[in-house]
């Protein structure tokens, strides 16, 4: 069976599965599910932890034999199996079709992965532990879900926060729900139950949002430019290569002029997509892009991108960080007054509604 996070806590209510599969890169929900199939299969006795993890040389006949050998005390055992890439091999996917074909009687069996693409949730040794217990994929919460699990998060410790509290949060944990977690624990460690607002978030929560390259382009892309300078800000502040930033931008910048271009010579949206082999998640975003500018206001965006490489390189005097902010907010719409020369970040900043 399949089963989602949040469909777990009332799964081990009724049942223990005797293979749990838990699958993902979002490292506190990850966290989160094991323990709480750790912690119902010690309330049901199963008290001994034996744990392996899947290396360069790893015997796989040690599954085989821990299953088939009685437990220390002849107590219940949970065994867990650790392998980060998530991909056992011809060996190793033997032996888990061969162990959930017949999974031991006094042991439950939890195998930790990392992210699992489509073809290995497909595989043979996927299927079977699907088939004698339960796979549980983990994923990152995204921006638009963040407020709901960081506002149901918090009713659930009994405090009652603003709508304002939460999306202040939401905004200084964003790409962090580990660091979102523990600002949630400290907020009720301080202040208990009861009433959080906007000002005690202030007060106590610490910006711990963390972006990547791939976020500001998106950002960028989708047409939210006070998030995108946000995004900005963050990875100037991380200390992110400004090289990289450029080769996120530019990649999209380039991308979609030449689909722009195809649309204006004939294709349709979804034909350029196609041939582009834009992933169905991103298609909405690309489309935005494509209604958002003309052919040659993306070829603009282009040339300016190539003149931040000069930049960068010291060819032409200028500071890479302002342009790159002006970039990825022309990306996003925003259009700048002609003074003669290119507006400074502070001035780029102060045209964004709700930038300050």
């Amino acid at each position: 069976m399949k089963l989602r996070p949040d469909q777990l806590k009332p799964h081990l209510a009724k049942s223990l599965m005797p293979i749990y599969l838990v699958c993902g890169d979002e490292p506190l929900q990850a966290s989160e599910t094991c323990d709480a199939i750790r912690a119902r299969a010690r309330e049901l006795g199963y008290r001994e932890r034996e744990v392996m993890h899947v290396e360069t040389g790893f015997d796989w006949n040690t599954l085989l034999a821990s299953a088939n050998s009685l437990s220390l005390f002849s107590e219940r055992r949970v065994m867990e199996l650790h392998m980060p890439g998530g991909k056992p091999g011809d060996a190793g996917s033997k032996a888990l079709v061969e162990y959930a074909a017949r999974p031991a009687d006094d042991a439950v069996l939890l195998v930790i992965t990392g992210k699992l693409d489509k073809a290995a949730l497909a595989s043979k040794w996927t299927s079977a532990l699907e088939k004698a217990g339960a796979v549980i994929q983990v994923w990152p919460v995204e921006i638009k879900q963040l407020p709901g699990w960081i506002a149901q998060r918090m009713r659930g410790k009994g405090m009652q926060p603003s709508a304002d509290a939460v999306t202040l949060l939401a905004e200084r944990v964003e790409g962090n729900l580990l660091a979102c977690a523990q600002e949630i624990e400290k907020l009720f460690l301080l202040h208990g139950t009861g009433a959080i607002d906007a000002a005690t978030v202030s007060e106590a929560v610490v910006d711990s949002s963390r972006f990547d390259v791939y976020d500001l382009a998106d950002t960028a892309l989708r047409g939210d430019a006070p998030r995108a300078a946000r995004i900005l800000a963050g990875l100037r502040g991380e200390g992110i290569d400004p090289v990289l930033v450029l080769w996120a931008l530019a990649r999209e910048i380039r991308s979609l002029a030449t689909m722009a271009h195809e649309v204006r010579t004939g294709s349709t949206a979804d034909q350029a997509m196609a041939a582009h082999r834009v992933w169905d998640t991103r298609k909405p975003l690309v489309k935005q892009g494509l209604q958002r500018h003309k052919p040659s206001t993306w070829q603009t965006l282009l040339r300016h991108a190539s003149q931040i490489d000069r930049i960068i390189k010291g060819a032409r005097p200028g500071d890479a960080w302002d342009e790159l902010l002006q970039l990825a907010l022309a990306m996003a719409g925003v259009r700048f007054c002609k003074t003669g020369s290119s507006p400074s970040s502070s001035a780029a900043l102060s045209s964004i509604p709700g930038s300050g």
